[in-house]
């Protein structure tokens, strides 16, 4: 049995590594305010229904210790307008989105505007420095391998795209985002008249880039298709540039039959087998022993 981190830095390929996959561990998301939306139904059970008014207590009693009590109505409107926050691996945009959301929760809505559109141009600037080197091959590092940072978003887009680092839909969300940006950050008297509509458009741009470039189950082309609660990389999408800068450090490699432990303060641990012996398993054959796996064939953890 060995057990892994939850966020090893560095992989050594074991021998039986055709046999295992490496499973993405999401561990950034707040879905606090799907929980406040969602309408207690007449036809639950009094049991369920008197949990759900429970749990909507504790949440709204946390949120305003979070974000304080004055027009507090307001600022639980707000929470909830904004969504959840996806499933996302951990990278350079987690904190400045949570800082972008708590800013439009506290009325705050020109400061959340303004870092949702800078938030954009981020992601864009990291991307394109983060792979350059993996592209020296092709026509467009010649045009942006000299350069520390780009406020050009059509050509920041355009080159991912080349690159096919971006997906589709997130490049429609990016020009998306950049007519606001252009509309809000250079002056435009209208940002007074829509600044909360503004602000709350940019958010939810982001979201969606997020969760479709660094979430998960939301089809990326780059996980296995069909597999159940967790999701693992394709064996092909491993030397992917985009996937191995951001995806595979905080992914366990793992077999079909490994388990998590989570010790006291509450850090997951992988526990595995030592060997799956040797042949490789193809995405299709690792996923049908993993959808199959019964509760006595998951490894165990040792007892104390």
């Amino acid at each position: 049995m060995a057990a892994s981190s939850a966020k090893p830095k560095h992989h050594t390929l074991p021998d039986d590594y055709g046999r295992r996959r490496f499973m993405v561990w999401i561990r950034d998301f707040d879905t606090r305010s799907f929980v406040l939306e969602t309408k207690i139904e007449d036809h639950w059970d009094v049991n369920t229904k008197a949990s759900w008014v429970v749990n909507k207590a504790k949440m709204r009693a946390a949120l305003k210790l979070e974000f304080g009590e004055n027009d507090f109505e307001v600022k639980i409107q707000n929470f909830v307008d904004i969504g959840t926050k996806p499933f996302s691996i951990i990278a350079y945009h987690n904190d400045f989105f949570a800082q972008a959301r708590n800013a439009f929760v506290i009325g705050c809505y020109y400061a959340s505007l303004t870092a949702a559109c800078a938030l954009g141009e981020r992601i864009l600037n990291h991307l394109i420095i983060d792979l350059r080197d993996d592209f020296k091959h092709t026509p467009q590092y010649k045009q942006i391998y000299r350069k520390s940072s780009f406020d050009n978003w059509d050509a920041a887009i355009g080159v991912l795209k080349a690159w096919k680092v971006l997906l589709p839909d997130v490049s429609e969300e990016f020009k998306k985002l950049q007519a606001l940006r252009h509309r809000s950050i250079h002056f435009n008297q209208e940002t007074y008249v829509n600044l909360r509509r503004d602000a709350l458009a940019a958010l939810h741009h982001i979201r969606c880039i997020i969760e479709q470039q660094f979430g998960w189950f939301c089809k990326q082309p780059w996980y296995i298709e069909g597999t159940q609660g967790h999701q693992f990389i394709k064996r092909s999408f491993e030397s992917n540039p985009f996937v191995r800068r951001y995806f595979l450090p905080q992914c366990p490699l793992v077999g079909p039959l490994f388990a998590i432990n989570f010790d006291a303060n509450h850090n997951a641990q992988f526990i595995d087998r030592e060997d799956y012996g040797s042949g490789v398993w193809t995405d299709e054959e690792f996923k049908e022993l993993f959808n199959i796996r019964k509760p006595d064939d998951v490894v165990k953890a040792p007892t104390r």
